[in-house]
């Protein structure tokens, strides 16, 4: 079964060459990465097929009946799920009593929906919408698009969370996600801790994550947020959109070399060899079928669902 490569990034990169250039946080330079252990990598498994899931359909999630998707974690508690696939994305929020947490799972795009083809390329940096982020600075810009999408799920994720917080007794919040799908799960993690309680605990965890938002979003999400962003070999939709028209990532970058060694690489932007940006920008190599994987042996794909069929 063919899988579907996210041209619609590529669009974005080249439209953005005509942008004038705004300052970017100085990386950090050209330094040691460190290498996790076969047993840290496994403590990932969990969210990449989390994140995988947010691919199938809704009906498919509510009953938990998704193929090996849904098999992997099998004691999970769907507590509601929306999106068509097209206008809004597929997400999903239950609870898993293995790890105690709530987790949150946002679909990424994929080139046979036109709707988040035409997010993807819209990347004029704005800041986000004061009644979903209030006491938010003007100065924390995101990307357009990924805001608009975002806040088409904001207000049914933040009742489903509350939802599954209440009935689980949890207090805890794991939000996963791929690709424009992770920049909504990145942006959630700015989002939900405003509006739940005092002592909730979150995480952020997405895997093939463009370029979000400007420097100061990402010092945001460093001091306020616990993200890890996996990139695999030389997928190009980490790098864009490009750092010359003001973008920057935020800490907590995971890269998959070649080799299948998982390295974390510190700082924001970080140009060793070892990291995405020293992977794509600096040797220009890219493979678009590594953006879906593998993330330690699984792909990003929902076998149970018309838009995988089709492709």
């Amino acid at each position: 079964m063919a899988m579907s490569p996210n041209s619609s990034l590529v669009m974005l990169g080249l439209l953005q060459v005509c942008a004038s250039p705004t300052p970017t946080p100085v990386p950090v330079g050209d330094q040691n990465t460190t290498v996790l252990t076969s047993s840290q990598i496994n403590t990932f498994t969990s969210y990449t097929w989390y994140t995988s899931t947010a691919y199938c359909a809704p009906d498919k999630v509510m009953s938990w009946d998704c193929g090996a998707d849904c098999a992997a974690n099998p004691y999970f508690k769907p507590v509601a799920s929306g999106g068509d696939g097209a206008a809004v994305q597929y997400w999903f929020v239950g609870y898993d009593p293995t790890l105690d947490t709530v987790v949150v799972s946002h679909q990424g795009s994929v080139v046979e929906n036109v709707i988040p083809v035409i997010t993807d390329i819209q990347f004029a940096l704005v800041p986000l919408n004061s009644s979903l982020f209030p006491g938010i600075s003007d100065d924390i810009l995101v990307h357009s698009g990924f805001r608009d999408a975002q806040a088409r799920t904001a207000k049914d994720v933040l009742d489903a969370v509350t939802q599954a917080m209440t009935e689980y007794g949890c207090t805890s919040v794991t939000m996963v996600g791929h690709s424009l799908g992770g920049a909504v799960a990145l942006i959630d993690s700015v989002y939900l801790p405003l509006w739940l309680p005092n002592g909730t605990s979150f995480r952020t965890v997405t895997y093939g994550l463009p370029r979000v938002g400007n420097p100061a979003f990402a010092y945001y999400v460093d001091a306020h947020a616990r993200l890890t962003h996996i990139n695999n070999q030389h997928d190009p939709v980490p790098v864009v959109p490009f750092k010359s028209i003001g973008y920057a990532h935020p800490n907590g970058e995971i890269h998959i070399e070649g080799n299948y060694d998982w390295a974390i690489c510190p700082g924001h932007d970080n140009p060793s060899r070892g990291c995405i940006v020293g992977a794509d920008e600096q040797s220009w190599k890219t493979k678009f079928a590594d953006h879906w994987g593998p993330y330690n042996g699984i792909m990003l794909e929902c076998p149970y669902d018309p838009l995988w069929d089709a492709a």
